[in-house]
């Protein structure tokens, strides 16, 4: 049976290339993020029922227009909720699917970055988050030339703080250097794979 490992982190925290060494690995990844994407893509599973909650979201392809959709998010905030609802239930529908497309594997990853805000947790047989000081996390964002501080410090208000998601992770993998990382990275499939 394959192991359902978690995996999550805030902005900046090195998630994205600590995913990589999983994949280099041959650990078979499922994206959150890109799952959302097909979903709002032309035709996609969510389309209709987001559209519904709010019109204005329709996109002239077919899609969902996530700018309106943020737009809408920002001026109701009670309209989130609704839209987990629908999103959700999908999501772990698309999750499922990846999984059996993988049967044989001993360890699929499954990237989340609200993996305990949205409780999918719970659908997990181990989390792991990936952690570096707050420092060097707000250098790395910043760095990127797509936020101000204002925009990072609203993002980190809607998730939880790092020392949260080392308290509830099985596995943290500090993201300082890309050595400590990858040495974590094989520690956590070896504890699994010999577990």
């Amino acid at each position: 049976m394959t192991f359902r490992l978690g995996l999550t982190g805030g902005i900046g925290m090195g998630k994205s290339t600590t995913v990589r060494m999983f994949a280099d690995r041959g650990v078979p990844v499922w994206d959150a993020d890109a799952a959302v994407h097909r979903l709002y893509a032309p035709q996609g599973a969510a389309v209709a029922a987001v559209i519904t909650l709010v019109p204005a979201a329709a996109a002239h392809d077919g899609s969902i227009n996530r700018a309106a959709l943020k737009s809408a998010l920002a001026a109701d905030p009670a309209l989130l909720p609704r839209l987990e609802a629908v999103v959700h239930p999908l999501l772990r529908h698309d999750r499922a699917g990846f999984l059996a497309a993988h049967p044989d594997a001993p360890v699929a990853l499954f990237d989340i970055p609200l993996l305990f805000e949205t409780g999918a947790d719970a659908d997990m047989d181990g989390t792991a988050t990936v952690s570096v000081d707050a420092e060097t996390q707000r250098a790395r964002v910043l760095s990127r030339g797509t936020m101000d501080e204002a925009m990072l410090n609203q993002i980190l208000s809607r998730q939880l703080t790092d020392a949260e998601r080392r308290t509830r992770a099985r596995w943290v993998i500090p993201t300082d250097t890309p050595e400590s990382a990858l040495a974590a990275v094989d520690a956590i499939l070896q504890d699994i794979t010999h577990a």
